[in-house]
């Protein structure tokens, strides 16, 4: 296969617009299996809150340490006193209903569950962004870290982490793997690419992180955007993020696919 090495260079603020209206901070996507980035759009070495991207290394750390069993179990009720800023987040959840509502309490009761100190292993052992889930004056950090907090991830150092996910190079169980795969699956889209991916947004920033595959090739990938008080509010950042880059998927991955 012969790769064609896009790289749009961009200097100062990004002023492209997608079609949802969201200022796209940066687009990156790399070759899964040499880690080569392909396309790199925009500020992709800017750190920022992952959000619940950070979801799939919280899976893996879940499954990994047998706190998570397979995609339904364990079903938790939801309590009084959790995160509630969603209606669909006050009622029983289960491993796939987390990662399709995002969840946070749910992300809370599996990094709780795992304590401090693993989960600062984890995070580290896993090399992601700057590791540091430490919380703040304000944040909790084996609870609330990765939400507008201490712990921060580039755009480039997503492909990086989400390279080693595809590879299974982080160290932990192939059922950990398995399952945050399992939970992870978004769609087929046309053209026959699997996509696996994960929304997030806090800060104003919303992402959408995650794999494609076809056949014996993948490309990870990492969007960011930006959304402020001109933007649709009743679109969450990450949704905006991940229906832009979706739509224009095709044109960004198919002459990388030759």
């Amino acid at each position: 296969m012969n790769y064609r090495h896009i790289f749009i260079a961009a200097v100062g603020s990004i002023g492209a617009l997608s079609s949802a209206g969201s200022a796209e901070l940066c687009t990156a996507i790399a070759d899964a299996s040499t880690g080569k980035v392909l396309i790199q759009r925009g500020d992709c070495g800017r750190r920022v809150t992952p959000a619940s991207t950070f979801k799939i290394a919280i899976s893996l750390m879940g499954y990994d340490s047998g706190f998570l069993k397979n995609e339904h179990t364990p079903r938790l009720p939801f309590r009084e006193g959790y995160v509630d800023w969603r209606d669909n987040w006050k009622e029983a959840t289960d491993p796939a209903k987390w990662m399709q509502d995002s969840v946070v309490w749910y992300s809370q009761q599996v990094t709780q569950s795992l304590g401090k100190e693993r989960f600062a292993a984890y995070a580290s052992t896993f090399k992601y962004g700057n590791a540091d889930v430490s919380g703040d004056a304000e944040n909790d950090g084996l609870t609330m870290s990765w939400i507008g907090s201490s712990l921060q991830i580039s755009p480039l150092e997503q492909l990086t982490f989400l390279g080693k996910v595809v590879n299974r190079q982080l160290g932990v169980s192939q059922h950990a793997y398995d399952m945050t795969a399992a939970i992870t699956k978004f769609r087929q889209l046309p053209g026959g690419w699997n996509v696996n991916g994960k929304t997030g947004a806090a800060s104003g920033f919303g992402w959408y992180v995650g794999w494609a595959s076809r056949g014996q090739h993948t490309f990870v990938f990492a969007r960011l955007i930006q959304k402020d008080a001109t933007h649709p509010q009743d679109i969450p950042a990450g949704v905006l993020a991940r229906d832009a880059f979706i739509a224009s998927f095709g044109t960004l991955v198919e002459p990388l696919d030759r």
